[in-house]
């Protein structure tokens, strides 16, 4: 077959293209010059140059990527089938998949990490598109572990420079509540224990939302405060029969697993709903303890600022307590009252009693040592660590020398004024 060009030996037009040995060759049919040996080694575009590169960027490398290409997609296209996603969100993820494959940093990985890619393009999309899906999900459809998973997705966030929002809270609670056995009726479960999904849903995320504004969900996992705001609103709904079932045999009930933070985070719910119980006029005559106070969440939840603002004191404790009971002026108030005291009624307030007074229930907010219940503050700052984490050892300076410089705020220590340097004259001539 005839070929553009001439021979550099002869200047020929006569180019052949020649299989020898299953190689092709171009040769000049006037003198026999061969001008290129076949080159094995070659891309789609190179071979019309007949130019030789690397065998990462050669054919049988092209044929490699295509095949896992096709397999990738098509794990891609079933993974938004069996999660029932809009087409719309399956194309988003293969061609983020296709773009993925193409990038070096995803040629050498592991054929595990490469599976996995494809549940991270799905992962991302519907995290883009406000699509309440969770890590631990896509995970268990993958049989993957979450550790793996995470770092196959840092990878395509950062490779592919997307931007992905963080899943809300609310959009979390619906995804994890979807699941509970509890709200379908089956023959497993007893009849007093199942409930409505959408007053479960409701009672739930006032519950988080209320974690939220206590400082009980920042800088911690939230599947185990929705374990337990799902809990506590399950029992509330119908405490008569709930109330004797624990969170592990709930857990079971709804079919889902127990994180083992949910009991600490159970606990923590539990006492500012006890906070908040101590400022209801009308459960002042009663003892609450963590079981009863369950049975008044609805009215607690209702009536959720006032209560928090009365219940958790939004001053600095050290200020407070600089001031000893008994010793306030007559035109002080005293730290137990703030803003809010027997002179002035919130409006706004549910309470028709002085809210400055706490002479109901025993099991109220922990008064600290100045009088005052304790500030509305992050568990950490309440409860610091017992053994706090030592501070890793600084290296050793260098030994003074006498030579460094003097600061500029050093340095006005050694600036003497006129009298000073005459009564230093006059000292050391007497001397």
């Amino acid at each position: 077959m005839a070929a553009r060009g001439r021979c550099p030996e002869c200047g020929s037009a006569a180019l052949v293209e020649d299989a020898h040995y299953a190689q092709q060759q171009l040769v000049c049919a006037a003198c026999g010059c061969v001008l290129s040996e076949g080159l094995l080694t070659t891309t789609y575009t190179e071979e019309e140059h007949l130019r030789e590169v690397a065998y990462s960027q050669s054919t049988g490398q092209k044929e490699q990527l295509s095949r896992c290409l096709q397999r990738g997609i098509r794990r891609v296209q079933d993974l938004c089938k069996v999660l029932q996603l809009p087409a719309a969100f399956e194309e988003t993820a293969v061609s983020y998949f296709q773009r993925a494959l193409q990038l070096p940093a995803f040629h050498l990985v592991s054929l595990e990490k490469k599976e996995l890619l494809g549940g991270c393009c799905v992962f991302v999309t519907c995290r883009q598109h406000s699509w309440p899906l969770t890590m631990g999900t896509i995970c268990s459809l993958l049989y993957a572990k979450q550790e793996l998973f995470a770092g196959v997705y840092l990878s395509l966030q950062k490779e592919l420079g997307l931007s992905v929002p963080a899943l809300s809270l609310a959009d979390l609670v619906t995804t994890h509540l979807s699941s509970f056995r509890l709200c379908q009726p089956t023959a497993n479960i007893p009849a007093p224990f199942l409930e409505d999904k959408e007053k479960l849903l409701a009672r739930t995320l006032g519950i988080v939302e209320l974690a939220s504004e206590a400082w009980l969900v920042t800088g911690r996992h939230p599947v185990p405060i929705v374990t337990a705001a799902a809990f506590l609103a399950w029992q509330s709904l119908r405490p008569g029969p709930r109330l004797s079932c624990p969170l592990a045999r709930f857990c079971r009930l709804a079919g889902v697993d127990l994180p083992p933070p949910a009991h600490l985070r159970l606990k923590e719910l539990l006492e500012i709903l006890l906070g908040m119980a101590s400022q209801l006029s009308w459960l002042r005559g009663f003892t609450l303890d963590k079981k009863s106070v369950v049975k008044h969440v609805g009215d607690l939840l209702q009536h959720r600022v006032f209560l928090l603002k009365r219940a958790f004191s939004q001053q600095d404790g050290q200020e407070q307590q600089d001031t000893a009971p008994g010793q306030d002026s007559p035109g002080q108030e005293s730290p137990g009252q703030d803003s809010m005291g027997p002179g002035s009624q919130d409006k706004d307030s549910p309470d028709k009693d002085s809210p400055g007074q706490d002479s109901g229930c025993p099991s109220a907010g922990k008064r600290q040592p100045g009088g005052t219940l304790r500030p509305l503050l992050p568990p950490c700052l309440i409860h610091p660590r017992k053994r706090p984490r030592p501070a890793a050892p600084s290296a050793p300076g260098p030994a003074p020398t006498g030579d460094e410089p003097i600061s500029d705020s050093e340095i006005e220590e050694y600036l003497r004024s006129p009298e000073e340097i005459q009564a230093f004259g006059r000292a050391k001539a007497w001397l």
